[in-house]
């Protein structure tokens, strides 16, 4: 992954885990800076929050199970990261 590609995947990370956890934008900058695992956390989170927004674009016998299944897993991230933040 080149470096502009990269950036942008930091700050939609950045993003992402900013709108679950507002007040602690300071301390999730800090660890995105000096943490490569959580910052694939913070990436993975801002992926799969993106495929939840495109899940009515599936075949609808597809649609309730695979909304479960991204909303698991933000669950699942969100978790992980709040630990993180500990």
């Amino acid at each position: 992954m080149d470096k502009s590609s990269r950036a942008v995947e930091d700050l939609q990370g950045l993003a992402a885990v900013t709108r679950r956890f507002p007040s602690r934008s300071l301390e999730i900058r800090r660890l995105l800076l000096r943490d490569e695992s959580f910052r694939g956390i913070c990436a993975d989170l801002a992926a799969v929050e993106d495929a939840l927004a495109c899940v009515d674009r599936l075949p609808l016998h597809l649609r309730d199970e695979r909304r479960a299944e991204f909303e698991g897993m933000i669950e699942s991230l969100a978790s992980e990261i709040e630990q993180s933040l500990r």
